[in-house]
């Protein structure tokens, strides 16, 4: 196919990707579009071993007949660049809704296994009624006291804003006094929705929307203690964690595929538009072309070009991934067959 030449495709065989929809045709059904990789900016210029490193360690857990194949052949040593343009076509997924690229990051947060007059703010494990009951507790009623004293508390730590943050992150890093350490990662939600709090300040006046941010969020709650407090907890949603006792410090956390994610070469998507597992290239306004892999999802992360990009661990992390609001374009990479099947069923 030559460069820039696409076949725009409304989707009707939709069972031809797996997960990616339903088999009849409505007004708000997504287009796709195949392209080339002469389509892809900057293509040519990506250093792509990193991106089948992370490829690898999800691939075996993609869904559909053409995958395993696929993941056989990337394990044989093959040079990277040459497995995906002999073996993928790039295919522009769209909803009508403009890409958003945002970041995230896993968080550190100083902690004790104890509760003390300094670590007072507890991580509760998954409990075991969660799921027997409508309505189950909610943020403010969990802070109020509804779980304590059964034993859930996981570890303790000294800022309810990064406990906060480690809630909308999902995973993170626990640093003990002695130099220890733990790894935790999401178990459960209590079931109700997230509210964005970066929202709900600029409904009340506090902020315009262009200058919210995590920083911004964090020095206000801090600066405003008891009206802080009641922002965060105006977000009924609530997490429950679990502790990964196996992961080294050089790994990543723990995402949707249950295995760990690679610092700038994971995405978190919308599996609704793209397979978990499945290389992508992203095109971020601001420049960052690069092709990553879509191992991770997100309850914010919703519609076909949309993604959140893992920064990897820690405060420069989170203040880089706290930056990121871009537009821009992401385009899957498909296997062949499923690429072109897509298109020749719509078109036939």
């Amino acid at each position: 196919m030559t460069a820039r030449r696409a076949l725009a495709c409304l989707v009707l065989c939709v069972s031809a990707i797996a997960g990616l929809g339903s088999t009849s045709v409505r007004a708000d059904e997504p287009s796709y579009t195949l392209l080339s990789f002469d389509d892809l900016n900057g293509w040519a210029a990506d250093d792509m071993s990193a991106a089948l490193v992370a490829f690898n360690g999800t691939c075996d857990l993609i869904e559909g007949a053409e995958w395993p194949q696929l993941c056989a052949l990337a394990k044989t040593g093959i040079e990277a660049r040459a497995f995906f343009e002999l073996f993928f076509r790039p295919v522009l997924i769209e909803d009508g809704t403009p890409m958003l690229f945002t970041g995230y990051f896993e968080p550190e947060l100083d902690g004790s296994r104890f509760r003390t007059e300094r670590f007072r703010y507890p991580l509760y494990r998954k409990p075991a009624d969660l799921g027997t009951r409508d309505g189950y507790f909610t943020r403010r009623e969990i802070e109020a006291g509804a779980l304590a004293g059964r034993g859930l508390e996981l570890v303790w730590v000294d800022d309810p804003v990064e406990l906060f943050f480690l809630q909308v992150q999902g995973s993170g890093r626990i640093r003990f006094a002695d130099g220890s350490g733990m790894r935790v990662g999401y178990a459960a939600a209590n079931g109700h929705p997230y509210r964005s709090i970066g929202q709900e300040l600029v409904r009340r006046g506090v902020f315009d929307i262009h200058q919210v941010s995590a920083q911004v969020i964090r020095t206000w709650v801090r600066n405003n203690p008891y009206e802080g407090a009641e922002l965060l907890r105006s977000s009924p949603s609530f997490v429950f964690f679990r502790e990964y006792r196996n992961l080294g410090s050089a790994t990543g956390p723990i995402g949707a595929m249950n295995r760990p994610v690679s610092a700038m070469r994971t995405v978190a998507v919308d599996p609704a538009y793209t397979p978990l597992g499945a290389p992508v290239w992203i095109e971020k306004s601001g420049g960052l072309n690069r092709l990553m892999v879509a191992q991770d999802k997100g309850s914010a992360i919703k519609g076909a070009q949309r993604a959140d990009i893992f920064f990897g661990s820690g405060d420069a992390a989170g203040e880089a991934a706290g930056t990121i609001k871009d537009g821009g374009r992401m385009v899957v990479l498909l296997p062949i067959q499923t690429a072109y099947a897509l298109c020749e069923d719509v078109s036939g």
